[in-house]
């Protein structure tokens, strides 16, 4: 593929920021439309952990695993803290159950996830023969 400038392009794929965004963004998204709409973390999110690890696995360039299979619980506990202060007010004890619930609710999701971005780094780092 050809570019206007005419500079080859091998692949389109996702760099490690590209990564961090789409992953940041699509855990966001859902996250914060199901604490306002339900009021708390639960499948919809999860599987959108799950799927947005295993795109950016799919579509990141070679070396983003280890950004793929990290970012993901970082951006949702990141995102999950501030959607449940955002949602609750600043009070510190109910933000803090709720952070605390939401993780919990996400936790088999967020381990599937992590277990299949870590076993692919892996996988993919070992040296061939």
């Amino acid at each position: 593929m050809t570019s206007p400038a005419g500079i080859q392009i091998s692949k389109i794929s996702l760099t490690k920021a590209g990564v961090v965004v789409l992953q940041t963004f699509f855990i966001g998204i859902f996250a914060f439309a199901e604490v306002v709409l339900r009021h708390g973390i639960g499948i919809f999110t999860g599987l959108m952990i799950c799927i947005a690890v295993f795109g950016t696995i799919r579509f990141g360039r070679a070396g983003t695993e280890y950004v793929s299979a990290a970012t993901a619980p970082l951006a949702f506990a990141i995102v999950t803290f501030v959607t449940t202060a955002f949602v609750d007010g600043f009070h510190v004890s109910k933000v803090g159950v709720d952070f605390v619930a939401s993780l919990a609710s996400a936790a088999p999701y967020l381990l599937v996830a992590a277990a299949y971005g870590w076993f692919s780094y892996f996988r993919l780092r070992r040296p061939t023969k």
